[in-house]
């Protein structure tokens, strides 16, 4: 096992574990190494210092970090992480039927009602040309199963 400090293109950091050097390109190719925050698939190895363990007479033992990998590493991902919360608290989950939901709510077939989901860019850009009041979301979606 390796452990890597990665972080993408919006400056988010954040720490993972691999089974080995190769088994990060792998899965990295495959697109499938995204940053928790913000979602992003353009992730690259941070620099990071070795974890280098002190000699069996060394007296005190190397304490871990106390805040957890997946909490906010700074004000804005707090915020992004609040804002995530109260959505999807306060809104329904459609998924990839947000665009279809949107535009029925906009034209009164169905109860104007608080959702968030998915749309392809064609889908959010005619959307927006339709006058329906949509916006994008400054995170992705946690997967709903069920």
């Amino acid at each position: 096992m390796i452990q890597y400090t990665l972080k993408c293109s919006n400056d988010h950091r954040f720490d993972s574990w691999f089974q080995s050097a190769e088994g990060f390109d792998k899965l990295k190719a495959a697109g499938m190494v995204t940053c928790p925050t913000c979602g992003d698939t353009k992730v690259e190895k941070a620099i990071m210092a070795p974890r280098v363990r002190p000699a069996r007479s060394a007296a005190a033992p190397v304490k871990e970090a106390e805040k957890p990998l997946s909490a906010p590493a700074n004000p804005a991902e707090q915020a992004l992480a609040e804002l995530k919360k109260q959505v999807e608290k306060n809104s329904d989950y459609v998924g990839a039927n947000f665009a279809q939901e949107a535009r029925s709510m906009h034209m009164g077939d169905t109860p104007e009602r608080a959702i968030y989901g998915e749309a392809k860019p064609e889908e959010a850009k005619s959307l927006i040309e339709d006058g329906v009041p949509v916006v994008p979301l400054p995170f992705t979606p946690g997967r709903k199963s069920n």
